[in-house]
């Protein structure tokens, strides 16, 4: 994270910073055990493979801090993630994939203060879209006023 993104820094249909995420053994145990998403088929590629899936895959809690660090590194700590929709597995993200988070800033709005920011939000892998399109919202901090006390 490079810093505070302001409002009025935020342009209409800018592409964000792609997020990659490698997915080995290691960090699915991990993203299992963290979000207590014990079910064998994020974890172990045999039940996974019994139950039809490729291999042992990405849960979707996993999946959305995907989406939730792409957003996050673009808005800054101090802005606000208000909405997600539109997040639907379209594919498996197996282990071996590496995942892609892209996004782009569909629009940016005011309202009662605020200063708004919608995104559209989508995962790849090899195979193709595995998570997606859909939106994300936040709010972020305006810039300070120069010589504003």
């Amino acid at each position: 994270m490079s810093g505070q993104r302001f409002w009025e820094d935020v342009l209409e249909g800018e592409a964000l910073e792609t997020c990659s995420f490698p997915l080995t053994v290691y960090r699915l145990v991990m993203a299992a055990g963290a979000n207590r998403d014990f079910n064998a088929i994020h974890h172990n590629g045999d039940y996974a493979k019994a139950t039809g899936a490729p291999d042992m895959y990405a849960n979707n809690l996993f999946l959305q801090g995907m989406w939730e660090r792409c957003v996050r590194d673009y808005i800054g700590l101090g802005g606000v993630i208000r909405k997600m929709s539109g997040f639907r597995m379209r594919i498996f993200n197996t282990v071996g994939d590496t995942v892609h988070v892209k996004a782009r800033v569909l629009r940016k709005w005011q309202d009662q203060e605020q200063g708004f920011v919608e995104f559209e939000i989508w995962s790849e892998n090899a195979a193709g879209v595995s998570v997606g399109p859909g939106r994300m919202i936040a709010t972020l901090p305006f810039a300070p006023i120069p010589g504003a006390a």
